[in-house]
C-alpha cells in the first residue's frame, strides 16, 4: 500500500507479480483479520477500493522496517523508497499517517518534494 495501490487490478500489476488466486487469498485473509477494509467504488461497483485500517496502519514501523532490512540485504525495495526511508524513519512514519488520515493513496516515492519539504518542516519544528 506504500506504492499507492487500491485495487484489485493495482495489486495485480505490482512488481510483486502475484497470481490472481493468491492475491484474493491475501486479499481475502487481510480483511477477516482486520488489517484491510473495502468498500464499492463510487460510479463502478465492480471495483473495490482497499484501504488499511487503524490496526493495519500501526503495522506502518514493521513495514518501513522491512523495507529497509531488504534494501541492505536482499536488494528488492525500489531506491526511491529505500532513502526516503534511510534518511528518516520518525518523519518517514509520520508521513505515512499524515497520508493515512488524508486517504492520500500518492505512492511515496512519486511526491519526494512534498515529503522533504514535511521532513524539513517537522525538523525544523523539532529543532534538529
Amino acid at each position: 500500500m506504500l506504492s499507492g495501490y487500491r485495487t484489485f487490478g493495482d495489486f495485480l500489476d505490482g512488481a510483486e507479480g502475484l497470481a490472481t488466486n493468491i492475491l484474493a487469498d491475501r486479499l481475502a485473509k487481510l480483511k477477516a483479520a482486520g488489517v484491510l477494509a473495502s468498500k464499492p467504488v463510487a460510479g463502478d461497483r465492480r471495483k473495490v477500493h482497499y484501504r488499511l485500517t487503524n490496526k493495519g496502519v500501526s503495522l506502518a514501523p514493521i513495514l518501513v522496517e522491512l523495507h529497509i532490512w531488504s534494501a541492505r540485504h536482499e536488494g528488492v525495495t525500489p531506491s526511491s523508497l529505500r532513502s526516503l526511508a534511510m534518511r528518516g524513519r520518525h518523519a518517514l512514519l509520520e508521513e505515512i499517517y499524515c497520508r493515512w488520515r488524508r486517504d492520500d493513496t500518492t505512492p511515496l516515492a512519486a511526491n519526494t518534494d512534498t515529503w522533504n519539504l514535511r521532513t524539513s518542516i517537522l525538523g525544523t519544528i523539532r529543532g534538529r
